[in-house]
């Protein structure tokens, strides 16, 4: 508690439960002042005062940023939380002693240079925009800054479907060491169900129905997210090899993770597994010596001891690829296999517009395609053929004869197929991938 007097009247700025109050008392005696502290401090304690907005642009930056941060945990999520208070240490290195009412356009400005020069991604200084703008609203000094201050450009980027060559390899690089184990069971249950990877890690027992082969999605990144997806007989499969391997450590029960935490050795199956990063980084760079084809780390020279060749140029065709563009990919067959919108929302969960705009294209094209092979039979001279069903039938004879006379279109050069073999459909998502 502390009492101050600006010019004529006494004001007083106090912490209760962390929150700093500043408040003129609106009185040029002493005790009075005094009096006045101690009702506004007793209103505090039961809740009935609030840092007002003029009270937040007279705080430095550092307070009112952890006012607002306060009013908005309730509405997030823990691993948001954690977020936002990493992006508030940020800020606070550059605004943090700053009185929120000294901030200028400028100043916010300089702090989006600063970030862009040091290669922050524009996404993330967005985001500290946000808290930016969030806390000088609160402030009511927004509209001061609405016109100058505008987020970053961001790269539309949809995400990355895999070739059928490059399909192929994920799967058998992931499956090539037992350090890659969970790994590669994490990609089998992304192609074959289109799970994004929180959703895997955060997969219990209780979630799976081994009976009638589904898997519940409870928690998701949005609501739209949760659903129910049928196992195919690979996600069945993978399934399957995780509850074997459960049974091994510990008993299997409902509310364990499917994917259960390991750290030095020792797996917790009632903490989920936070990240398989390092074996996904080193499968997606992993090389082929281009003399051997021995499957390496990318480095200078192959570690062959009888080769020893140079494969600083080589690289994986895997380079670059998110566990996240498995969903992409796995939505990507779904669509090509003619698969309605609703189908594909049902299955994958929130899909935005844009990305069932893109998946509407691949439908386009896998048509197209399918059409324009239709277009290359009919290029094709056709075998004459002797058919004893008909061509030794006296009636089929005569009524061909008669339809020759009446002078019909020759159709000869045409190669006519029922409708249902424009778009053979497949079974599986493992199949449903086109070579291209």
């Amino acid at each position: 508690m502390a009492l101050k007097k600006r010019g004529k009247t006494w004001h007083t700025h106090f912490f209760v439960d962390g929150i700093r109050y500043r408040q003129s008392l609106e009185t040029s005696d002493y005790r009075q002042a005094l009096a006045n502290e101690k009702d506004l401090i007793a209103l505090a304690k039961v809740g009935k005062l609030s840092a007002s907005r003029q009270q937040i642009k007279r705080l430095p930056f550092a307070e009112a940023a952890e006012q607002f941060l306060a009013d908005r945990i309730p509405h997030l999520a823990p691993l948001s939380v954690r977020t936002e208070k990493e992006r508030v240490r940020a800020i606070n290195k550059v605004f943090g002693p700053v009185t929120v009412s000294r901030i200028t356009p400028a100043d916010v400005q300089k702090y989006i240079r600063k970030r862009n020069a040091a290669g922050i991604a524009n996404a993330t200084v967005n985001r500290d925009l946000d808290i930016i703008r969030g806390v000088l609203k609160k402030a009511k000094r927004w509209h001061l800054f609405a016109d100058e201050i505008h987020p970053l450009p961001l790269r539309q980027k949809i995400g990355r479907a895999l070739s059928f060559d490059q399909k192929l390899r994920l799967l058998k690089v992931s499956a090539s060491r037992p350090e890659w184990q969970t790994a590669s069971w994490a990609v089998m249950l992304a192609l074959n169900t289109t799970m994004r990877g929180c959703e895997i890690k955060g997969l219990r027992w209780r979630d799976v129905d081994l009976l009638n082969q589904t898997l519940t999605v409870g928690k998701s990144k949005t609501e739209a997210g949760e659903r129910v997806i049928p196992l195919n007989a690979d996600a069945l499969q993978v399934v399957m090899a995780l509850y074997e391997r459960g049974k091994q450590f510990k008993d299997v029960m409902p509310e364990h993770f499917v994917f259960p935490a390991c750290e030095a050795g020792h797996i917790d199956p009632t903490r989920p597994q936070t990240s398989w990063r390092t074996a996904w980084r080193n499968l997606t760079r992993v090389i082929n010596c281009p003399a051997c084809g021995l499957l390496q780390s990318p480095g200078a020279t192959c570690t062959n001891e009888s080769c020893r060749g140079d494969i600083s140029k080589a690289t994986s065709p895997l380079a670059g690829l998110r566990f996240h563009d498995l969903r992409h990919h796995a939505i990507t067959e779904l669509a090509e296999s003619q698969a309605s919108d609703s189908t594909v929302m049902s299955i994958a969960g929130h899909v935005s517009p844009k990305m069932l705009a893109h998946y509407s294209h691949v439908r386009i094209d896998a048509k197209r395609k399918a059409l324009d092979s239709l277009a290359s039979r009919q290029n094709t001279p056709k075998q004459e053929g002797y058919d004893t069903n008909n061509d030794t039938n006296p009636t089929f004879r005569a009524e061909s004869e008669s339809t020759d006379n009446a002078q019909v279109p020759d159709l000869s050069g045409f190669n006519l197929v029922e409708l249902v073999g424009i778009e053979p459909t497949t079974s599986s998502l493992r199949t449903m991938r086109s070579p291209n």
